[in-house]
């Protein structure tokens, strides 16, 4: 089966054109990919999440750095599909709070900015559905995708961090919110240049 065929199966994420004979056997027979394919795939979105989140830079005033994870964790979503992006986002909350120093700047258990790890989980879950219906496959919807996601990650973060640094609602927008706007629409941009074009590419393979 080529990766052509693989890419024009309804419903199919890039994570799906990985080369694999087990996997295009399965997708010929309707099924899902073997289990141990999704385990290497879910700890593989763990551990990108977990290197992306070291790339942080502090923002004056804010407790919460600028860092590579919410993108990481949107990509994960992204190219794995909901279930398989849930999945990769849980376990890299689980193993955060279990001690595992991958959370922003080398961090671990809960933090004022916990909340934003749990909006992640929710955010790949839902882009990873949305993927699964095409939305990655053209710039404008990639684009509103990951701003979908990005707003899901702060509808959870910023109300969690007010609640756990004690900060006004207000406050925890000025703080959680307000200067991640810019880095936000780079990143939505950056999207919509490289997982259409990685569509284009395998479909002209």
């Amino acid at each position: 089966m080529s990766t052509a065929s693989v890419t024009a199966r309804p419903g199919a994420v890039l994570a799906d054109l990985l080369p694999s004979p087990k996997l295009s056997a399965s997708l010929e027979q309707g099924g899902a990919p073997t289990r141990v394919r999704d385990a290497v795939l879910v700890l593989g979105g763990a551990a990108l999440t977990g290197l992306a989140a070291q790339i942080a830079v502090p923002v004056p005033g804010s407790p919460v750095p600028v860092t590579g994870q919410t993108f990481a964790a949107l990509l994960v979503g992204t190219t794995l599909g909901a279930r398989r992006g849930f999945a990769a986002l849980a376990l890299y909350a689980a193993a955060g709070l279990a001690g595992v120093p991958w959370f922003a700047q080398g961090g671990s258990g809960t933090s004022v900015s916990f909340g934003y790890v749990l909006g992640m989980l929710l955010a790949a879950a839902a882009v990873g559905a949305l993927a699964r219906r095409g939305a990655d496959r053209s710039p404008l919807r990639m684009a509103g995708t990951m701003l979908l996601g990005e707003a899901i990650i702060y509808a959870v973060g910023v109300p969690y961090l007010a609640f756990a640094a004690h900060m006004s609602a207000t406050a925890a927008i000025a703080a959680g919110l307000t200067p991640f706007l810019i880095g936000d629409a780079l990143k939505a941009a950056l999207a919509m240049g490289v997982l259409p074009t990685a569509w284009k590419l395998t479909n002209k393979s």
